[in-house]
């Protein structure tokens, strides 16, 4: 869960969204005080200097209503910047439960298939094949149990890529290689 908050490129993005949001807000928020600016320039007649000119400018914020609307604006892009951001990482969770779950339900049904299955199929395989030299079973039966064998290790293929499907989505979610 750290890994994924600290590398998915995802939560990330949005963090840096709602970073974002929330300088903006503080900035809004300094436009309440007043600017001041304070100016010097030299006035040159010919090739020398004659005066000095010095300047004082004060900006009052004046239109409360504005500024009060634009602080509450950015306020609430905050607040929606950081929603999506903890939305994603839910998210994120959620898929990253999801799959760990998955993944160990497929490395339980490869177990399962590697070591019941399979060898079940095998030892049926091995009794119809004497059952077929000796004549008491008929080639379809011999077929068929060779059919399972076939379905087992089709079984087992088949949890090892689900396996690795999760495994791969895993390390999207989670930002880096496990």
């Amino acid at each position: 869960e750290e890994r994924m908050r600290g590398r998915n490129p995802l939560v990330a993005a949005e963090a840096a969204k709602a970073r974002s949001a929330g300088k903006m807000a503080e900035l809004t928020r300094l436009e309440r005080y007043p600017d001041f600016s304070v100016g010097i320039s030299p006035t040159q007649m010919r090739n020398r200097i004659s005066e000095w000119e010095i300047m004082l400018e004060v900006n009052i914020p004046l239109q409360l209503d504005r500024r009060r609307a634009q602080e509450r604006e950015s306020l609430a892009m905050r607040d929606a910047a950081g929603a999506r951001r903890e939305a994603v990482e839910l998210g994120l969770l959620g898929e990253l439960g999801e799959n760990l779950v998955a993944l160990d339900a497929s490395r339980r049904t490869e177990t399962l298939a590697a070591t019941s299955l399979l060898p079940q199929a095998e030892l049926t395989f091995q009794s119809a094949l004497a059952g077929y030299e000796n004549g008491t079973v008929d080639f379809a039966t011999l077929l068929d149990a060779q059919r399972e064998i076939r379905r087992a290790r089709l079984e087992k293929l088949k949890a090892q890529v689900e396996a690795q499907m999760r495994l791969a989505e895993i390390e999207r979610i989670v930002g880096e290689d496990l």
